[in-house]
Order: C-alpha cells, then structure tokens, then sequence
C-alpha cells in the first residue's frame, strides 16, 4: 500500500519546522541564544548551563533588530545579565542576573527611550561597562547611522559618525582600541567597505579598503593585540591580519574559499582568532560548509563533519560553540570538545524524516557561457520517478546563497514526486568576489541565463522532464522567476512570493541599506532607462504565456502589494491563470506558520492542477 506523501511531511509539518536560531554568546560558563518559533512568530532569548535550557524574554517581548531592515546583533551577554534589541519598540533591554549562577533573571528593563532610533550589532565592552551598538537614527532629514556607547545606566555617548553605514564594532581587551567597518552609498558591503581604527582619543584612521576595491567585513582582536579581518582583496573573503604593512591573507588561512557568507544582517561570527595564533573558522568548499579549527602552523583539523553549514561561532576554555545545519536535521546549536572534538547537540537537531523519506542535497554545476559554470544541489524525488517534473528555486538578495542543508519545503516536493533545483546563480555568495560580482550591470540577464542553462543540463541527462519544470522564487528571486517566464519558454508555471515585478518602483520606494543597489544590478534609471524597460517584467506581462501563482505581505514595506497586484491585473487582462494569495499582517518575508503552510499547499495544488492539464 502506498503511503500519501502528505501522511509524510505535510504543508504544516513543513511549517512547523522551519524554526531556527541566531546569536550564540558564550558567557559564564553558559551559553545564550535566540530561537525563532514560527508557531508564535517571535524570537525568544534563551540561556542554557548544566543541561538546563530557561528563557528570559516572557511574552510580549521579540529579540529582533530591524537597523538596515534586516537586523542582526540582537543580543548580547553582560557582566550583569542579558541584553537584547526588543522587536516591537527597537531599544535596548536588559534582563538582570540573566547568566549569573543561582541568580533568577528579573523582568526586562529599557536601558534606551529614544523611539526615533534602533539598535543592532549589540556587543558589551568589560572594559567600559558599557555596550556598544549600531544606531539608526530616523530623523527629519533622513536615516543616520552612528556608532555609539549605552551605559548599563542608559546613558549614550555618541562615538563614531560621518559614514553612511558601519558594522562590526569592536573592542580591544583593554578598551584603548576601537575598530569597525564603514562604507559609504553607491556601495553594498559585500561590494566595497573600509576598516577603520581609533585609538584612544586620536583620529580614526582607515587601515584597508580606502580604495573602494575590497571588502572587508568582522573585524576581531586576538589576544595578543592583533587586528583580523575577513578581506577578499585576494579574490575570497579570508581571515587577514591588519596590523601587517600591507594587507594580506595570513599564510596559514589563504585557502581559496569564502569564509563567510554575504554581510545582509549585522552580527556575523563565521571566525575566531584564537590563543598562540590558531583560528577557528568556517569556510564554504563548493558551496558547502566546513569547520575548522587550524593551528599557528597551519595545521587543519576538521570539526563536526556531519554538518554543512556553521553559523554564529563563540568559544570558552573547553569547547567551541556554532549553530550548524545538516541535509538531514533541523538548525543545531552545538558544544564541540576543544580536545576531542566530540560533537554535542545542545537544543534543535532534530531528524524529521526517516533516511528513506529524505532527499539529499547532490551538489550541481552546469557550464554557462564560453568559461563559466553555475553552481547548486539538486534533490532527485523520493522513490523511483522516472523524468519527474522540476521546481527551480531561486534564492533572494539576490547575493544571498542556498546551501546543502535541511530545507523542510523540499522534502515537502521530493515526497510528492518532484525534483528539485536550489540554484547558486551567477552573482551568489560563497563562490569568491568574481562570481558574487558578476550580477553588476546584469540582474535580470545572466541568472535568468543559469536557470535556462541548468533545466536544459538536467533535461539532457534524463533527469527532469523538460515539459514540466516550474520556477519560483521570494522576493529577488521572484524578480528572476518572472523574468525567466517572461523571456523564456522554458516553464510550465511559476510562483512569485513578494517578487519585485517593476525594479523602478522598487528603487523609488526602498530604504537607504539598498537605495543604490538597482543602480548596481541593472543602471542608472536615467542613463539606462531602456536596460530597465527590457528587464520590467510588469512591462513584459504580455509575454507571459504560462500560469502564476503570486503570494504577497499586506504590510510589506520592500516590494509593495499594489506592485504585485499591478502584476496579477495585468495577467489576468489577458486571461492567463493567476492564483494571487495576499496574507494581511505579514512582512516581506513571511514568518507566521499558519500562512508559511497555506502558501505551500497553495502552490502545489496550482502546480497539479497544471500537470493535469493539457500542456
């Protein structure tokens, strides 16, 4: 008797499991996290020491930075408790005797009232008893970015101001040294950033990236008083010594590999300078991830193997410390033995699907061009299904990446017979600068090009049924999934879940982190004001043949919904099957588990409905 996929892994199941932490902290002899609950739709602050796992926000209360929209830096640990960033109001919260053993944490208390202002990259200095923070300021003449200091009293002492954006501020073990990241419009901070330095009270000075050539992104402090850096002026982002003449990769951590994914939230821990010169440090090998500890002679070892992604790095006398996803498990916060290197699982990890159930991610690489290739992980459909039907998914950003871990959707299709594509088109992260780079000028051409490349590679080896591929995607991804409908005839459908379907508009009406990245992915709106007309899909409506299904966030604030209704209206004009699904208190990116599971069945059902029609 065969067993109904949906007894299986069903749309709420799926829901269900797309959990997820951020933001480890070792402190104490504990450690301290953030777990999002899709069932609640709210990220909640944990703290775990000796087995026991107590949260510390009670409700009402969501650890989530929202500076440059996207956050990141939400927590900290401090010598008197916990800090977080409150979702709601955007300030800063202390929970007191949060971490401290046989204490009981206290309610939250607002260390910060300035409603104008948010708070992100959120670290405490010992040194200074004080925090120090990201702050956006919403003022009349527009958003301003400063770094600041917040007392354990409240008070705030501006410190850093004049660049357009910073990230990573931190401190020396002294509290003599201040280093940070900053860049300035048109730049993205995977695109160009500086690596600044005070000392003490002298100017600042600009130690790499004056030249608007490089990124640089989490700076750190060694023990023994040396500046790192992530750089990729060598072509990868690498840890790289600062405090050399000239900057370069040290010879111990040149591999030629990404050691950290693109900078969209504020926060990132993908590297640790250790004691006597060693590092820990994760790194993307063919878009896989890998943890290793190395030491000051180069010497590499290599750390939970059963993993392929590591997030959120800390460390404390006996163990090193990540969140790191698996193709078989749900997100993990891990402990690994410093000596031994025995994996422990500390919350998460759990294996929803029995290995005959479970897909694995194959890695994927079709050629594209005269020289290139585009990269991703293909998932053959659970059982034996002769030339199934294909679902490409396309990643946001669109210099995000996906990568070869649990994603609880694709089982979700692999069960009900379908392959599935997840593409690292041109122009994602974790292949190097030259590939992150290659979107410049191209968005809405070349990754369109992968996708058509990459069906028609699948096709030729036997692996996918070229009539009946369907491409989808959220967001910027949804930009390259209408454009792949418009300008190919490749597909027999798509889904669009808050796509950008009219870049002009999107560019008129975003928030300063992105204002200028249309500018970069496809021109200048006046200039090249016939490159954005060719790349419209809402101009090219009528070259959409094929049905699509379109999903949308009533309060979304990056892609409006009257610009994804302005789509739909002008397909339905011409009579093409639109399904549209419009969730009212939903953002852009959807995050409640009621709607992440009705938009799922939704598309498949519109997808069936497809197949069972005539082509």
């Amino acid at each position: 008797m065969r067993i109904a996929a949906d007894d299986i892994w069903s749309a709420a199941q799926a829901a269900a499991a797309s959990g997820d932490f951020a933001e480890l902290h070792a402190v104490q002899g504990g450690l301290l996290w953030v777990a999002f609950d899709p069932q609640q739709a709210r990220c909640a602050l944990f703290f775990w020491r000796d087995d026991e796992v107590r949260e510390l926000t009670p409700p009402g209360f969501s650890v989530r930075s929202r500076v440059y929209e996207y956050g990141g830096g939400a927590c900290c640990a401090t010598d008197r408790g916990a800090a977080f960033v409150n979702e709601a109001d955007q300030q800063i919260y202390l929970v007191e005797g949060a971490t401290r053993t046989g204490d009981s944490a206290g309610a939250p208390c607002a260390l910060t009232a300035r409603p104008a202002s948010r708070y992100g990259d959120l670290s405490f200095v010992s040194a200074w008893q004080a925090f120090l923070a990201v702050e956006e300021s919403h003022e009349p003449n527009g958003v301003i970015h400063r770094l600041v200091r917040i007392g354990l009293d409240g008070r705030r002492q501006l410190l850093v101001e004049g660049a357009d954006f910073y990230a990573g501020p931190v401190v020396s073990e002294d509290g003599h040294q201040l280093a940070w990241i900053e860049w300035d419009r048109p730049y993205q901070p995977w695109i160009a950033t500086r690596l600044c330095l005070r000392e003490g009270d002298e100017p600042r000075r600009v130690l790499a990236g004056a030249d608007n050539e490089q990124s640089l992104q989490q700076p750190r402090f060694a023990g023994d008083g040396r500046l790192w850096v992530l750089s990729d002026c060598h072509g990868w982002w690498q840890p790289t010594c600062a405090n050399q003449s000239s900057l370069r990769a040290a010879d111990a951590y040149d591999a030629p590999y990404d050691h950290a994914p693109a900078p969209w939230q504020l926060g990132g821990f993908s590297y640790l300078p250790l004691e006597s010169s060693a590092m820990l440090l994760s790194r993307f090998e063919q878009g896989s991830g890998v943890l290793l500890d190395v030491d000051g002679l180069g010497r590499e070892r290599r750390l939970a193997p059963d993993f392929s992604r590591f997030r959120a790095l800390a460390v404390d006398a006996g163990h090193y410390y990540c969140i790191a996803g698996a193709p078989n498990r749900l997100p993990a916060v891990l402990a690994i033995a410093r000596d031994s290197g025995a994996v422990r699982i500390l919350a998460g990890g759990e294996e929803p699907l029995p290995a005959q159930h479970l897909s694995r991610p194959q890695p994927f690489s079709c050629r594209v061009g005269e020289d290139e290739r585009s990269q991703g992980f293909f998932y053959a459909p659970a059982g034996q299904v002769e030339k199934p039907p294909l679902v490409v998914f396309l990643h946001g950003g669109p210099t995000s990446a996906c990568y070869p871990v649990f994603d609880p959707r694709i089982p979700f299709w692999t069960l009900r017979g379908y392959a599935v594509l997840d593409l690292n088109y041109r122009g994602s992260s974790g292949y190097g600068r030259a590939y992150r780079l290659r979107l410049a000028g191209e968005w809405g051409c070349i990754e369109v090009a992968d996708v058509q490349a990459a069906v028609a590679d699948l096709a030729a080896g036997g692996l996918i049924d070229p009539a009946r591929v369907f491409v989808r995607g959220a967001s910027a991804g949804g930009y390259t999934a209408l454009c792949a409908l418009a300008f190919t005839r490749a597909f027999r459908g798509g889904a669009s879940l808050y796509g950008v379907s009219d870049p002009l508009a999107l560019r008129q009406m975003t928030h300063k982190f992105e204002a200028d990245y249309l500018d970069w992915l496809i021109g200048d709106p006046l200039r090249d004001a016939p490159r954005y007309r060719a790349r419209t899909p809402l101009l090219h409506a009528d070259r959409i043949t094929t049905p699509v299904i379109f999903f949308q966030g009533g309060q979304d604030a990056v892609v409006l919904p009257a610009q994804t209704e302005a789509m739909v209206a002008a397909l339905r004009a011409r009579n093409i099957a639109v399904d549209y699904h419009l969730y009212p208190e939903e953002r852009h990116g959807f995050r409640q588990a009621a709607n992440l599971a009705h938009a799922l069945e939704q598309e498949w059902l519109f997808y069936r409905r497809l197949l069972a029609s005539p082509a």
